[in-house]
Order: structure tokens, then sequence, then C-alpha cells
């Protein structure tokens, strides 16, 4: 059957070659009769019509025509070469694309096609022919033509891409979808590419197609998006105009209906019961109120109010998922109210189109029905805080009240306290009576902060809240001077020269007016009230001169006008001055301080001077006393407890006690205390010390001091000498030490239990120590 239409085309586009031909022949200027008798592809002079003959240019050469994907077994004839000269053609050149390979010339002028060509892939050739004479002259000026290639139907269309379209729900109809194009690789001009669009699958009947443009568009008003909210509809594309032996391609087209604001909020049920604790936070949430609204989330803006009287108690918010958050604006108390019943209505806020979907199923009004759980308070005061105020440097014992109660129904007792320890007042536990503790001052501190503490009784819960103590002021300090500028008087001033404006300070906060005058009268200046807190000082005589060694000056006293009033006389020093022509000083003689001394700062001086005087008499009268009680002592029980210390860890007295001071004393009887003259080594000084001898011995009557350095001297020298205890100082570990102490002070030859006398055994290098721990008294002297 293709076989059969491909030939008939084939036919039918000789037949159109022909016709073409004969068209071009007519646009080239040929007459009717003349292009009738004419061939395809023939060569015409021009010379044959006078009329229309043009120099240099002696050919017309009309299109060829090669039929596409046409079978070649061997080349064929598509066209002749031919001339209007009589002169004999011996030989035909063609020259451009294709020639002497796709396309051959013959003897005869013959065009021939060596192979099938392909119109999508190149649908024209343009060459050029050349005719030469048996001299091989050029006989006629070569021309150039075309050999077109016609066109089958050898390409199905194709869809380029994927095409998605979407449209609102409850659009009118004719509305655009989307517009889908597909290609056709054959020839747009013929109806091997012209291509008509079809429905294969028109949504249930929602949409249709305009068959040349491809545009979708709706068919119907009625679209929802609830109800359906996707369309998928196959277009078909078919070539040759959409006849059956046209080639077809298909698509589907995705069509999504958007959402508009068609549908109503409603309540997902008429009734809420809701419960919550009476300490609930205010603005928190209490519970959500679902909504229902089959619109999407951006057509979703309801208005959700409260009904009635407790709409100040309760109110509705909306959250992310467009719910109502039913929120608590006011405190809840069990004891006064235990359930609240009302209603709540629902609205939309954004346009809604008309009529909504829902409007016979909407719930906009539900009942609300919230119950108050009790639970146990903490005491609530009667105010968020509290302020006082207090007039500076009294005691007050009424101060204010500060009130707490239990909201509970048990309706415990409260106690009060005050957490700040340095606060200036305290509170009665049981009253709530604030009383003042010490008098402020409202210059130190205007303002005092405390937190009052109450607390169910015995140990229940607690709240806080905070007081501030306004401390209000008195007419309590006096005023001070305040002078802009240095005052000072030129030599040449006149009298009731104005030589300076005075103003005044005060601290308290009472607005005050001030008055001045002076204190005593001067004989040089006077002062003028100005009676809006300033004063001018004049000159009331003069002369006044640089070579005059007084200092000028005048009192000045000023009185704030408070009650009580407080008045200040301050000392204010007037400079003298050489002045020029303008008042302006070059030479001033320097004055004493302008503002004096006041007695508090008198008073402080006074006290630090009289402190340091009693340290100093006090450090004296001690270095007098150490000095007279080493000048008084004469017992030599006192002399070691004054020369023998140590860094004791602990056992009070009893090192001290562990040796005979009799044996440092004893040494005054002998007459080796003084230094020899020969300077040779001696025996030790404590070898040849005795004891006394039956009788104790008298009181040392030289100085304890000469006598001690003297030790001190031997004992440096004598390399074979044992520590002297007097002349050491140990760390004393005290009884309780398990390594005992290291010193020898507690070896004592009295007191001892412990059996020397093996220590005679030993021979004279231990004889010392024999004598000295080995025997007693009484044998100690015998010996020697």
């Amino acid at each position: 059957m293709m076989a059969r239409c491909q030939l008939w085309t084939a036919g039918l586009m000789v037949t159109m070659v022909f016709s073409i031909s004969l068209t071009v022949a007519q646009d080239s200027g040929l007459p009717d009769a003349e292009a009738k008798q004419r061939g395809s592809g023939e060569v015409v002079r021009r010379e044959s019509n006078p009329l229309l003959s043009r120099k240099k240019r002696h050919w017309i050469w009309n299109s060829l025509y090669v039929e596409e994907e046409k079978p070649v077994s061997s080349p064929y004839k598509i066209g002749q070469l031919k001339s209007s000269h009589k002169l004999e053609v011996m030989k035909f050149e063609i020259e451009g694309e294709g020639a002497n390979t796709i396309f051959l010339v013959g003897d005869n002028g013959d065009l021939l096609v060596t192979r099938a060509l392909d119109r999508e892939e190149k649908s024209t050739y343009n060459l050029t022919a050349k005719l030469y004479d048996g001299n091989h002259k050029l006989i006629e000026d070569s021309g150039e033509f075309v050999v077109r290639v016609t066109d089958i139907n050898d390409n199905i269309p194709i869809f380029p891409k994927e095409y998605k379209g979407s449209i609102m729900e409850r659009s009118p109809i004719g509305t655009k979808v989307v517009e889908v194009t597909a290609t056709d690789a054959d020839d747009p001009t013929s109806p091997n590419g012209e291509l008509r669009y079809s429905l294969i699958n028109d949504g249930e009947g929602a949409f249709e197609i305009q068959t040349i443009s491809g545009l979708i568009s709706s068919k119907i008003n009625t679209l929802d998006r609830e109800t359906k909210s996707q369309y998928v509809v196959v277009v078909k594309a078919q070539d040759m105009r959409g006849l059956p032996s046209g080639s077809t391609a298909t698509t589907s087209v995705t069509i999504t209906i958007t959402d508009v604001n068609d549908n109503m909020a409603s309540f997902s049920k008429g009734k809420y019961m809701l419960q919550v604790p009476e300490d609930h936070k205010l603005k928190e949430k209490i519970s959500t109120l679902e909504l229902t609204d089959r619109d999407q989330i951006q057509n979703k803006e309801p208005i959700v109010t409260i009904l009635g009287d407790y709409s100040r108690v309760f109110g509705a918010e909306l959250n992310p998922g467009k719910n109502a958050n039913l929120i608590l604006k006011q405190p809840l108390d069990y004891e006064t109210m235990k359930s609240y019943t009302f209603t709540v209505k629902v609205q939309e806020n954004l346009n809604l189109r008309l009529p909504a979907d829902n409007v016979n199923q909407a719930l906009t009004t539900a009942m609300v029905i919230v119950e108050v759980l009790d639970v146990d308070e903490p005491p609530v005061f009667s105010q968020p805080n509290y302020t006082f105020p207090v007039m500076e440097e009294q005691l007050v014992n009424a101060v204010g009240v500060v009130t707490a109660r239990d909201p509970d129904q048990a309706n415990k007792r409260i106690r009060y306290s005050v957490l700040q320890k340095d606060c200036p007042v305290d509170i009665n536990p049981h009253t709530g009576q604030l009383f003042s503790l010490r008098t402020l001052d409202r210059e130190a501190e205007s303002t005092h902060r405390c937190q009052v503490k109450a607390q169910e009784e015995p140990s229940g819960l607690e709240s806080f809240v905070e007081i501030n103590i306004k401390v209000q002021d008195i007419n309590d300090n006096k005023p001070e001077l305040m002078s802009e500028q240095d005052i000072f008087v030129c030599e040449n001033d006149m009298s009731d020269t104005v030589i300076g404006t005075l103003k005044a300070t005060d601290k308290d906060e009472q607005p005050a007016s001030f008055a001045f005058k002076l204190a005593t009268k001067s004989s040089n200046f006077s002062l003028y009230d100005h009676g809006n807190g300033s004063a001018s000082v004049l000159v009331l005589r003069g002369p006044f001169s640089l070579d005059d060694p007084k200092d000028y000056s005048v009192d000045v006293s000023i009185s704030d006008g408070g009650r009580p009033a407080q008045t200040s006389v301050t000392k204010l020093v007037i400079k003298s001055c050489r002045c020029d022509a303008r008042r302006r000083p070059t030479q001033c003689k320097a004055g004493a301080q302008k503002v004096g001394v006041s007695v508090h700062a008198l008073i402080a001086i006074l006290l630090c001077i009289l402190t340091i005087l009693v340290i100093v008499i006090l450090f004296v009268m001690r270095k007098r006393y150490q000095k007279d009680s080493l000048a008084n002592m004469k017992n030599s029980g006192e002399i070691h407890e004054q020369l023998v210390t140590y860094d004791e860890e602990g056992g009070g007295e009893m090192d001290t006690n562990g040796y005979d001071v009799s044996i440092l004393t004893s040494a005054c009887h002998d007459g080796s205390l003084l230094r020899h003259a020969d300077h040779h080594p001696h025996p030790s000084l404590y070898a040849v010390v005795q004891k006394p001898h039956q009788a104790p011995p008298t009181a040392c009557k030289g100085d304890m001091a000469a006598m001690i350095e003297v030790k001190k001297d031997e004992a440096d020298h004598d390399r074979d000498g044992i520590p002297y205890d007097t002349l050491h100082v140990y760390g004393y570990e005290g009884p309780e030490s398990l390594a005992g102490s290291l010193s020898s002070l507690d070896s004592s030859s009295t007191g001892s239990n412990l059996d020397y006398d093996f220590l005679s055994d030993w021979g004279p290098r231990f004889r010392t120590l024999a004598e000295l721990y080995g025997v007693d008294g009484s044998d100690y002297y015998h010996q020697y």
C-alpha cells in the first residue's frame, strides 16, 4: 500500500515539477506559448524574443527536481541542458554542490542522479552549467540552476518536551491551560509537515484543544480542586493535515487544578469540654479548637471570636496550622469562679467565592465549657509592688503596711520577712507593718529597694514582692557659694563698679530661693541681691593698689529660704589687679584661699592628729616599760624566761623547766669568764665549770649580757665543745611527737629516771657526758 502511495506521490510530484518549471519559465519573461513547449531543465535563448533580450546574459535555467529517497539502481535522468544557439554543442560541464559525484552530465546534456537523496539532510543543490563547442570554446555564458529535492512523508511528528499546565478551580469556559507544540522534519510547506492536534483523553470532558495551534483550554466551568485536583490528558499530533494516512505521535499533559477560597472554615465539633488549673499562666495556650477547611493553607485565614462577657477572660489566636488556640487573658480563681461557658464563632477573613461548597455543612459556632481546677496557690500580695515615703533623718515606726493573703479556701496565716540584711526597714512578721531601723540620708541614697517574703504558716508556699523606700528631702544642707569666675578688683575701679556675680547651690531637693548679704560690713565692697538666686559684688570705695599688703575679702551670708532655713557664711577672697582700659587684668596679686575650711573638715583633721599622737605615746610608753622590766629582773627564772625562746608547736612552758639554770649562773664565780691573754685554746668551759658545793650559789653580780657574750665567744672557738643550752634555739616538737625533740634542754641532770653511770666506762672522751648525766651534784664537786 505504501509503495503505491509513493508511486502515486511520485507521479504527482512529476506533474508538480512540470508545473513549477513552467512557472519559472513564465517568471523569467518567456511568453506563455513558448514556455509550454519547453521541458524541465531546457535552455532557451532570449534572442527568440527581441523585446526581452539582454546583453551579457543568454541563458535561463529552470529548477530541476529530484524525488526524496528514490531508489537508484543506475543513474537516472532528471533533465537536459540545451542551447537555443545553432552551433553544435560538443561538451557539457557542471560545477557546484554535488557536481560530478551526485549529479553527472552526459554528452548530450542529460543531467543524471547517481544516488538517493534525503531532503532533511539537504533540500537544494546549487549548480553551474557550461557549454563548449568543438574548439573547446564557451558557447554561452555559464548559468546557474538549482536542483530541489522533493519531500516525501518519511518523518513522524515529535513532541520535544513534557507539558504541564494549571488552571484555577471554578474558571470560566475557554480559560487557557497550556499550549503544546510538536515538530516534524518533513517540509512544513507540504502536507507532509502540516500537523493537526486532537485529544485522545479529554479529562472526562473537562478540556479541549485547538487542532492547528495545540492550545488546551477548559471546556467546563465547574472544576473543583477538592473533588479532583489533577487531570492527565493525552494529545495526538498527526501530519498530512490530519488525514488517516498521516503519521502520528502522542504525549501526556498533566493539568493541576489550583485552589481558590471556595470553602468556609468550620468547627470540627459543636461542643468543647476543657479543664484548666487556676494557676495557669497568662497568654499561655489552654487548648486548641480544631477547624475544618478543605482549602489549601494559603486560602485559610479564619477569624475566631469569643462571644459574650468572657471575651475579657479568654482569647483565641490562630496557630501555624490555621487552628484556633484558646488562651488565658485574666487570672483564674477557683474560689471565685469554678467554670465558664461561652460561644465561639468563626468567619472567613479572605474573599470567599460564593456560594461556598460547604455552605450547608459548615459549623460556624461552637460551645466551649472551661472547668477550673483547684491548686494550692502561694500568697497573693495586694499590690505588684509597694512604694513608701520616709522623711530623711527621722526614725519612723510606721513606714507602711504590706498585705498578702492565701487565695485558697484554707486561708492560712501569712508570715512576713525582709530578705536583705542591709535594708533600712524591717517588718512585723504577723501584721506586715514596716518600721525604720535607722535614719536615712537622701543625699547619700534617695531610694532603697528591698524584697519582702510572704509565706504560708508553718512552712507553706512563698511569694515575694519588691518595696521601694523613697527618702523624702528635708532642708538639712547649708547652701554653698558658687562663683562662675574669679572675682578681682582693678586699681582704678570706681564706686558701684560690678566686679563679679555670685550664685549658690544646695544639695537638698527642695527648690531654694537664695538670699545674699554681707555677714560683716565691708569698707571697700557691697553686695546687691538680685532676688533671683544671684548677687553682684560692687565696689564701695577705693582706691586699690597692688603694693598694699592687705588682702581683700568679704564674708558672704547665704540663706536658702527653706524650712527650717539654713544659712552659711563663706569668706570670698577678692584679688587686686592692674587692668587695661577694657578692665582686663594684666597683673594680679596672689590672694589667700577663696573658700575657708568647713567645721566638719576641721574636726576630722583634729581627730586624725589626736589619733596619731595617742599611738606615738603608747609606743613610747611600751618601750620604756620593757626597758625597766629588763633592768629590774634579778631572779634566774625571770632571766631564762626572757632570754630563751622557741618556735614551739605546743606544750606550754615544759621545755624551759627541763634544765638547771644554776649551771648558767655558776660561771660567775669562776675567774675563767675573762678571756685569756695568750688566746691559746683551752679546755671546754663547761667541762671546768664547778657546780655549787652543798650551799646554793649566790646571784651573779656581773653583767648577764657580758657573761653570755663571753660564753658565746668561747663556744665559737671551742671545736670540741658540746651544744650549750642557752646559746641555741630549737624547734621543740612537743610531748606528743613520736620522734621527740632534738633539743638537749630536756636532758637535765635532775628529774631523769635513766641511769647514765655506764658513760664513765667509755673513756676520757665521754667523761664530760658522764659528769653531766652520770653523777649527782654533790658527787660532782667531790671529784674535783
